[in-house]
């Protein structure tokens, strides 16, 4: 994790109308948020009703110092405001939001951070901060339902936390003797895809569009991940009752390619007219493999975050390490793959000759996740 510079210009006289001009519009508070878990248990503080977006509960963290990294921030405001030492723990990079509540404008720079069992059975009785404020300990599926009442600018963050330790990326057609062996290809993954784990179902195959619509039939268990409409139609939503389409138990995401994200914007960043054809209805995952393609997404996870629209939940970085599928691709290798987590705006899921037990590996340089296709399914 890099530290930010923080260097300071140099200031000028100002005319009176600059100033009040610069008065009239809030000033950007640059915070620190600490997602602290132990395994699905995570840690809540309770804003009181006198301060901004009172009476509502929110993770741990506050404002980053001048002098100081927004890493640096985080492991200070958790000590000052709970105890809790974390020189020695995995800090992961969530994200970077930006939210005007019309009063006050923040920054976040949210961080997520698991305990040892030590340091969770240390503080885990304890229900009062160091600075008074009230501290609960909730289930991860009470926090994703919606049960504490947090600020506007968690709702995105909550949508993060939904991403799974690993996605299985179903295998082309073309793995199964020949192209048109469908039969084989949704036996295979019906019968060997792990129970209730997120699967992108990924078919080039223009023709076998109906396999994807199968296998959610044949597997009602598993949450996928559909291409974006515009790439590839599907008439899944239509075959779905319409309690399971709102309850979002099929449908997680939709995912861009990393071609039809850059197509979202011209040479000179301006967003096109494919942007606002872009899935409504559910999150995005995205696709990057360089520094272009990830301010392509930074644009598009703040555009829709902006218009309130449901946000990028995360990007596939590839590929981390060669890969049989693509054997002629140069991988960026972990040390460039990290660069490359560091300028997201969003959780980083590690893709490209990655395994499962690669997943520590991928949260020491900056991941959420891993993904791929043979050592997943």
């Amino acid at each position: 994790m890099s530290n930010r510079s923080n260097q300071q210009s140099e200031t000028k006289p100002e005319s009176k109308t600059n100033s009040k001009a610069k008065t009239d519009k809030p000033s950007i508070v640059n915070v620190a948020v600490a997602v602290i878990h132990y395994k699905d248990q995570y840690l809540l503080g309770f804003r009181d009703a006198t301060q901004h977006q009172g009476n509502r509960y929110e993770f741990v963290g506050g404002k980053i110092e001048a002098d100081e990294s927004a890493a640096q921030a985080l492991i200070r405001e958790v000590a000052e405001e709970t105890g809790i030492l974390l020189d020695n723990n995995t800090v992961v990079k969530l994200g970077r939001l930006h939210h005007d509540y019309g009063d006050k404008q923040v920054s976040l720079q949210v961080y997520k951070i698991e305990l040892t069992a030590e340091q969770y059975e240390q503080h885990r009785h304890r229900e009062q901060g160091l600075e008074g404020q009230a501290l609960t300990w909730v289930s991860k599926l009470q926090l994703l339902a919606g049960a504490y009442h947090l600020p506007a600018a968690n709702k995105t963050i909550l949508e993060w936390l939904k991403l799974p330790s690993n996605i299985a990326i179903t295998y082309p057609l073309a793995h199964f003797n020949t192209h048109t062996d469908a039969a084989a290809w949704l036996q295979y993954h019906q019968e060997n895809l792990a129970s209730e784990s997120w699967v992108y179902i990924r078919l080039k195959d223009a023709n076998s569009k109906h396999l994807a619509e199968q296998l959610m039939t044949a597997r009602p268990d598993i949450l996928t991940i559909l291409p974006n409409d515009n790439e590839q139609p599907l008439n899944v939503e239509e075959s779905l009752t319409a309690n399971e389409t709102e309850t979002g138990q099929r449908i997680i995401a939709k995912h861009l390619t990393h071609s039809t994200l850059m197509q979202c914007f011209n040479e000179v960043g301006s967003s096109t007219a494919l942007t606002q054809s872009l899935s409504k209805d559910y999150p995005l995952i995205v696709s990057c493999h360089d520094i272009a393609s990830i301010t392509a997404a930074n644009k598009l996870a703040s555009m829709r975050i902006q218009n309130a629209l449901p946000p990028v939940i995360g990007t596939f970085v590839s590929p981390v390490l060669a890969t049989q599928t693509h054997p002629d691709d140069t991988p960026l290798g972990w040390e460039a793959w990290s660069a490359l987590v560091e300028l997201a705006d969003m959780p980083v899921i590690g893709l490209g000759g990655l395994e499962p037990a690669m997943l520590n590996q991928a949260l020491q340089y900056g991941g959420i996740s891993v993904a791929g296709i043979r050592h997943f399914i």
